[in-house]
């Protein structure tokens, strides 16, 4: 993508979104390469978009480590004795080299997060993400980029994977303004609670409301207006 921008994955009351996906497998070897909607491939090995599925399906060996947030339908993952029921507005991660079983109820839609890069260990497992985790303090955003007083923020990862860097948790903030600026890392974002609108320079905005998943590549330009308290899983690389 030469002109990185925010993309709007999914909406959490079903309506279509205006982001352009290309049906296409992420590998040779994707599970989902029927339903694959692809709205992001970057160099970095960083994918995002949606994947429809229906039906059951057993995974030797999982190609990638992806994270996924469930918009419709119902997902069962299992993995070495454990199982996840994941209804809409649940969210999980499964590990590079996970074997795992899925049934998706029919037409189950989730977004879909994905690190297909190659990496130097497997890390399989399945890790739900709770959206009522106990965070603790985190950094603000820098002062010279903020419009008003400094926001309280909070986190808690709940996947760490040191050969890709990616950080799966959730993230709260109380509410602020700040000025645009190259998004420094690529993120998912699904909205627990709250809203936010991300600005593009052109003066181009979208309103991400509670339940709606977003994408917001490394480099992409935006700022960022909250006016009320904002919670998140997120997904950063």
């Amino acid at each position: 993508m030469l002109n990185p921008t925010v993309l709007l994955l999914a909406c959490a009351d079903g309506s279509s979104v205006p982001t352009p996906f290309q049906s296409a497998p992420l590998s040779p070897v994707d599970p989902f390469s029927q339903g694959r909607k692809v709205a992001y491939s970057g160099p970095d090995g960083v994918s995002a978009g949606v994947v429809q599925a229906s039906g059951s399906l057993t995974v030797d060996d999982y190609p990638y480590t992806e994270v996924i947030v469930v918009h419709s339908g119902h997902l069962v993952l299992q993995s070495l004795g454990q199982t996840l029921e994941l209804a809409p507005g649940a969210s999980a991660v499964i590990g590079y080299g996970t074997a795992l079983q899925l049934e998706a109820h029919a037409n189950t839609l989730w977004a879909f997060c994905a690190v297909t890069s190659p990496v130097a260990e497997r890390n399989p497992g399945l890790t739900a993400l709770d959206p009522l985790a106990m965070l603790s303090p985190s950094a603000a955003p820098e002062p010279q980029i903020l419009i008003g007083p400094t926001p309280q923020c909070r986190s808690r990862n709940a996947f760490e994977d040191n050969t890709t860097e990616l950080r799966v948790g959730v993230w709260d903030s109380t509410p602020y303004s700040r000025h645009g600026r190259p998004h420094k890392l690529n993120e998912l974002m699904h909205l627990i609670e709250g809203s936010v609108t991300l600005q593009a320079p052109d003066g181009t905005s979208l309103t991400v409301n509670t339940g709606d998943t977003v994408f917001v590549p490394y480099g992409a330009p935006c700022s960022w207006t909250s006016t009320r308290y904002v919670r998140k899983f997120y997904a950063v690389k």
